[in-house]
C-alpha cells in the first residue's frame, strides 16, 4: 500500500512526510501544533537555535500529553468508583425494596 507524501511547514521549512493513506489531515494539524508551540519558544527570545528549539517544543508536547493521560486515568478510576457505589446501592435497595 502507496503512503502519500504531506508537506508540512515548520518554522518556515517545508518537509515532506510519509504518512498512511487516511491520516493526511491529522498529520497536518500535528504539524501546525509543533510550529505554533516552535513559533511561541522562538518568539520568546530565551532559546536559540532551531534544534533547542525543537527539543524544548517536544518536551512542553510530551509533558501535556502524560499530564492529559494522568488527568484521564484519575477519572477513569473515580468514574469506576462511582459506579461500584452506584451497583451496591441498586443491589441493596432492589434487596430491601
Amino acid at each position: 500500500m502507496d503512503k502519500p507524501t504531506v508537506a508540512v511547514e515548520i518554522l518556515g521549512q517545508t518537509y515532506k512526510i510519509n504518512c498512511p493513506k487516511g491520516h493526511e489531515v491529522e498529520l497536518k494539524e500535528a504539524a501546525e501544533y509543533l510550529n505554533n508551540q516552535m513559533r511561541e519558544i522562538k518568539a520568546s527570545g530565551k532559546i536559540v537555535g532551531l534544534e533547542k528549539i525543537a527539543v524544548l517544543a517536544a518536551l512542553n508536547i510530551t509533558h501535556d500529553m502524560l499530564s492529559g493521560r494522568k488527568y484521564a486515568n484519575s477519572n477513569e478510576q473515580q468514574l469506576r468508583e462511582l459506579t461500584s457505589q452506584l451497583d451496591a446501592a441498586l443491589t441493596h435497595q432492589t434487596k430491601t425494596g
